[in-house]
């Protein structure tokens, strides 16, 4: 029968278990009987009592620092802000002077500050538990100081930054933009990747719509003009936002697709339904002069006219 005793552990996959709890990821800092500032990256770290404040970090037994830290007067815990990746690294590798390119200060308590973290709290060793292969400081927290500086994480070996990817996210639904490229009569289609056409479309990204529809035209390699604004629509089922714009183009031949005529025959292949309707729309109101923008959803809206000589 097997027990905890003789179970046999992988410490590899054991070590990848306790990876899958997200951390965060702080620097212990102390200074050894000589005054030297000493440090090591650790994420064991845990809030332990309110009263007294107590908390604890962990150090492996095979640190040549175990000494400094079990038997010292106190330490540090910085907790790191999400750009101070570099500094985790500095402090996770060995070094003679680790703090050689770190901006410190020495804390109220006494124990090695570094600038710029999310949180430190500056203690005194109250114990050291040896635990295993590692010492579990408890510190008794003499100063302590939060900022708004979002904290680093860390899980599955990796680093993990929510704040900074927050920022990357785009904050509402993706916005797509269509370039209606018209040329006597005409106007070009691309291939849309399932069998039908459609007008070449982008996704705007953080650049924004101006920068991404310059590029758009540039990739069919005619001369267009960035126009007005035909139709606004949102898509609630894909999520995305479309902002639709006609392009005065050169009658040239383009890079990819191909001009065809503006009429209800000529786009009848365009397989996007709401697409075919615009298009379709703008063959008849090309014809009239009488031009006007949508305003809705993919599937109904209304159309907002406006006054536009007829192009001769």
């Amino acid at each position: 029968m097997t027990t905890p005793d003789t179970l046999s552990v992988d410490p590899r996959a054991l070590r990848d278990a306790f990876g899958c709890f997200m951390t965060g990821v702080t620097v212990v800092t102390t200074l050894d009987p000589s005054g030297k500032p000493l440090g090591f990256t650790a994420n064991s770290f845990s809030s332990v009592s309110m009263d007294p404040p107590l908390l604890l970090v962990s150090i492996a037994n095979s640190s040549s620092n175990l000494g400094s830290f079990a038997q010292g007067k106190g330490f540090a815990v910085n907790i790191l802000s999400e750009w101070q990746k570099d500094i985790s690294t500095t402090f996770a590798k060995r070094s003679d002077d680790r703090f050689a390119s770190v901006y410190w200060r020495h804390g109220p308590v006494g124990s090695p500050l570094i600038a710029e973290v999310s949180a430190w709290f500056d203690c005194t060793l109250e114990q050291a538990v040896p635990a295993g292969d590692h010492t579990i400081l408890i510190g008794r927290i003499g100063a302590f100081e939060s900022t708004s500086h979002p904290g680093l994480g860390y899980s599955r070996g990796a680093y993990v930054t929510p704040a900074a990817t927050a920022v990357e996210l785009p904050a509402g639904p993706d916005v797509v933009i269509s370039a209606i490229l018209e040329a006597e009569g005409q106007v070009l289609l691309v291939d849309d990747g399932r069998g039908g056409l459609c007008v070449p479309t982008a996704r705007v990204g953080r650049e924004g719509m101006q920068a991404a529809l310059a590029k758009l035209i540039e990739s069919i390699g005619i001369h267009a003009e960035a126009g007005s604004i035909y139709a606004v629509y949102e898509d609630a089922k894909l999520g995305t936002q479309h902002i639709a714009l006609r392009c005065p183009a050169e009658a040239a031949k383009p890079a990819k697709g191909a001009f065809v005529e503006l009429s209800r025959s000529g786009v009848a292949d365009v397989t996007d339904p709401a697409l075919r309707v615009m298009l379709e729309r703008l063959a008849d109101e090309s014809r009239l002069g009488n031009y006007g923008v949508y305003f809705g959803t993919y599937d109904q809206g209304r159309i907002q006219r406006i006054a536009e000589e007829k192009s001769k």
